[in-house]
């Protein structure tokens, strides 16, 4: 492991809904905001000190925190602003977010280190899809994209947050993801290749690294590689973030444009990790090595989330 002075990290988490308390119900059977069963104020702020308790882990393991963080399954700006207040974040980071149209209300956010990162800009991506049923509604949405381009000691990144729709339901929503997936290329290839500035891509992708989509995401439209995935190797090597039944999956990636493997910028790949520190993960033995969830289907179980994070380790360049 290289010295916390001459190292950054980047992370990403599914942190398994996010949501304010629910108000109290009138009636037992009246619909909730959050869709979840009994979610109080006290299971909330339980939940609040299990995720910052995440970090606490993360930094106690690599004698940092990381500089970016993207996060999803969040619901609103409350919750987020509850996390960054709280150790080992101690209001030294700030928050993007911006309420999507999804129809449960949930969003991806990035949290920032105000100490090292520039927000220059930020924008959701918004997608709507047309329904071809007898739906009463003409279109159909999803999650936001979050798009923000930020500066780190003098470097222009673009940095997309991002947690595509699920494959529930015999993947009914694998259209939805082809389009998002071919919309980001574009997007990419155009920051890549027209403006030469950094690009990173943080996520739940609901794919795996080694699926189609991921692969073609890699490549511009001249079958150039222009992005790094990292994570194929550690799913190669049957290393998981969630799992779904007896199937483990790796949906989270942190995946990098080529500078950061190559040239003079200022942060060099280093190494890619699933952070399943044992605090994490499930004391019941019939799930051993698996995330310790907060629900099992509507059963409160109280743990941390139903995904690993997942962290990218950069060295700095210091001939800069």
């Amino acid at each position: 492991m290289i010295s916390n002075e001459s190292k950054e990290l980047i992370a990403f988490y599914n942190v398994e809904n996010l949501f304010s308390p629910d108000s109290p119900q009138v009636h037992k059977l009246d619909p909730t905001l959050s869709g979840l069963r009994n979610w109080d104020k006290r299971r909330y702020h339980n939940k609040l000190f299990k995720i910052a308790h995440v970090f606490q882990l993360v930094q106690e393991t690599e004698n940092t925190l990381p500089f970016l963080i993207g996060l999803s399954e969040i619901q609103g700006q409350k919750p987020l602003d509850d996390l960054v207040a709280m150790d080992p974040f101690n209001s030294n980071f700030g928050v993007v977010h911006y309420d999507s149209m999804d129809e449960r209300g949930v969003d991806v956010a990035l949290l920032y280190d105000k100490n090292k990162v520039e927000i220059i800009s930020s924008e959701p991506i918004t997608y709507f899809f047309e329904i071809e049923d007898d739906s009463p509604s003409t279109y159909d949405t999803t999650r936001d994209v979050l798009f923000c381009k930020v500066k780190y000691l003098g470097e222009i990144i673009n940095v997309f947050v991002l947690h595509l729709p699920s494959k529930r339901e015999k993947d009914v929503n694998k259209p939805k993801r082809d389009y998002i997936m071919q919309d980001l290329r574009e997007k990419v290839v155009q920051l890549i290749n027209h403006q030469n500035e950094a690009v990173i891509i943080c996520g739940d992708f609901n794919e795996n690294p080694i699926d189609e989509n991921l692969m073609n995401l890699q490549y511009d439209y001249n079958s150039e590689k222009k992005l790094i995935n990292p994570y194929i190797d550690l799913f190669k090597n049957q290393k998981f973030s969630t799992f779904h039944y007896k199937d483990g999956l790796l949906f989270d990636q942190i995946i990098l444009s080529d500078k950061f493997f190559i040239g003079d910028f200022v942060l060099k790949f280093s190494e890619a990790k699933i952070f399943n520190h044992l605090k994490l993960m499930n004391y019941n033995k019939n799930f051993a090595g698996r995330p310790f969830r907060t629900y099992a289907g509507t059963r409160y179980l109280g743990g941390y989330s139903d995904h690993f994070p997942v962290i990218t380790e950069l060295k700095k360049n210091n001939n800069i």
